[in-house]
C-alpha cells in the first residue's frame, strides 16, 4: 500500500511552494518554413459538459441541432472521419444544397467542425464531428435538496509542487522558463501557463470554500484536460494519472497516449507541430457511493472520507506517482490550449435541508477506512 497523504516522492524529486506573482509572456517565435496545417483529425473520446441554463443560449441551440434525424445521420456517418461536404451528400443520397445546411447548423452549434482545403478544382470543405459524448446538467429546481459551487483555477495557479523532468510551462505565447528545469515551475509567470507538463511528480491547488456555513458536502467533480507526457507524442504512451483531494488518494487512470499528429483547436500556432497538440477531457466524481471518472467505478472513496472542513481550502493534486505500473508523465492543459476551453474545474453539490417530501433524513453512512 502507498501512503495517501503525505506524499514522499523521495530525493531526485525537485518540490517547491510557490505564491502570486505579475504575469509577463515570455515569447518563442515560429521556426523559419513552418506551413498551417489544415488537415482536421478530431481523436475519438472528447466529451463536451454544459449546463442546461447556459446565460448565452449554447445548450438550447445544441439541442436544436440534434432536434432532426438528418443531422442525427451525418454525425453518425462520420464518426472519426474527416470527410468533404460533397462525399457525405453523395454518400447519403442528399443535394448539396441540403447538406450544407445542415452541415452549417451542426457548425453553429458547435458540434462539427470544417476547414477548406485544396481539391483538384478549387477548393473543398471537409468536416469532422466536434465531439462523442455530451453531458448536460439539467436545470434544478427551488424544490432540490442540493445546491452547489463551482470554482475554476487557471492550471498556472498551484500552490505547491514536487516535478521530475522532463518538465516545462507554456503560456498562449510562448515558453515559461527553460526546458526540463524544475526552478521554472517557481517562475512569476507561472500564473499565466496554459500547459505544463512533468514526467513524474504533482502539482497542487488550494480551492477556496465557498459552502455555506452548516451545509455539508455530499458530491465532489473535478474535470481537466489531460495527457501523457512523451518525447514530442505518442499515441501509444500509457501513464497512470493520480488524483487525490484533501490529501486522499481517489485512485488512478490510465491514459493511453500523449495525443497529437494533428493540431489541438485551441493549441497556439507557435508550438510545434510535433508536440503534445490535446488531451481528453476527463471527470473524477467523488459521492456517498465512491468515486467515479467518466461514469466508471475508479475506486471506495467517498465524499465523506474527503473530510470537508468549514472555512478550510480544498487541496486538489493530480499527477503520476513514480512507482506507479506506467510512469508516463502528464500534460495539463488549460483554457487556451489543447481542445476544451477550461480551466481545472471543481464542483461541490451540498445540502443545507431536506426536501418538504422527504419524510426523514437518510442514516449517517459508517465512516470509511482511509
Amino acid at each position: 500500500m502507498i501512503p495517501d497523504c503525505p506524499l514522499d516522492y523521495g530525493a531526485p524529486m525537485f518540490s517547491g511552494r510557490v505564491g502570486p506573482g505579475t504575469m509577463r509572456d515570455v515569447s518563442l517565435p515560429i521556426g523559419a518554413g513552418r506551413k498551417p496545417n489544415l488537415q482536421v483529425i478530431v481523436p475519438s473520446g472528447k466529451a463536451l459538459m454544459m449546463d442546461a441554463r447556459s446565460p448565452d443560449g449554447a445548450t438550447v441551440a445544441l439541442l436544436k441541432a440534434l432536434a432532426n434525424e438528418t443531422r442525427m445521420s451525418i454525425l453518425e456517418y462520420l464518426g472519426d472521419r474527416v470527410v468533404a461536404l460533397t462525399q457525405i451528400a453523395l454518400d447519403l443520397g442528399l443535394p448539396a444544397s441540403t447538406t450544407a445546411m445542415h452541415i452549417g447548423i451542426l457548425e453553429r452549434a458547435g458540434l462539427l467542425h470544417t476547414e477548406l482545403q485544396p481539391a483538384s478544382r478549387g477548393l473543398q470543405k471537409v468536416c469532422a464531428r466536434t465531439y462523442d459524448e455530451l453531458v448536460i446538467d439539467l436545470p434544478r429546481g427551488a424544490h432540490h435538496s442540493l445546491d452547489r459551487v463551482e470554482i475554476s483555477m487557471p492550471i498556472g495557479a498551484y500552490s505547491a509542487f514536487e516535478v521530475t523532468p522532463t518538465c516545462g510551462l507554456a503560456s498562449s505565447s510562448g515558453l515559461i522558463g527553460y526546458l526540463d528545469d524544475p526552478n521554472a515551475f517557481y517562475e512569476p509567470e507561472r500564473i499565466g501557463a496554459q500547459l505544463l507538463w512533468f514526467r513524474s511528480g504533482f502539482v497542487e491547488y488550494l480551492f477556496p470554500d465557498r459552502v455555506p456555513p452548516g451545509a455539508t458536502v455530499v458530491s465532489a467533480q473535478l474535470t481537466a484536460e489531460v495527457s501523457s507526457e512523451a518525447p514530442l507524442h505518442d499515441l501509444d504512451w500509457p501513464s497512470d494519472i493520480s488524483v487525490w483531494i484533501n490529501g486522499i488518494h481517489l485512485g488512478e487512470w490510465t491514459c493511453p497516449a500523449d495525443y497529437g499528429g494533428s493540431r489541438g483547436r485551441l493549441t497556439p500556432r507557435w508550438w510545434e507541430d510535433d508536440n503534445s497538440q490535446f488531451g481528453v477531457l476527463k471527470r473524477w466524481h467523488v459521492t456517498g457511493e465512491g468515486t467515479a471518472i467518466d461514469g466508471l467505478p475508479l475506486s471506495g472513496v467517498t465524499a465523506r472520507a474527503l473530510a470537508f472542513k468549514p472555512r478550510q481550502p480544498v487541496r486538489v493534486r493530480i499527477g503520476v506517482r513514480p512507482d506507479a505500473a506506467h510512469v508516463g508523465g502528464i500534460n495539463l492543459f488549460g483554457r487556451r490550449f489543447g481542445h476544451y476551453p477550461q480551466d481545472l474545474v471543481l464542483r461541490l453539490e451540498y445540502t443545507t435541508a431536506l426536501r418538504v417530501e422527504d419524510p426523514a433524513a437518510p442514516p449517517e453512512p459508517a465512516p470509511d477506512s482511509v
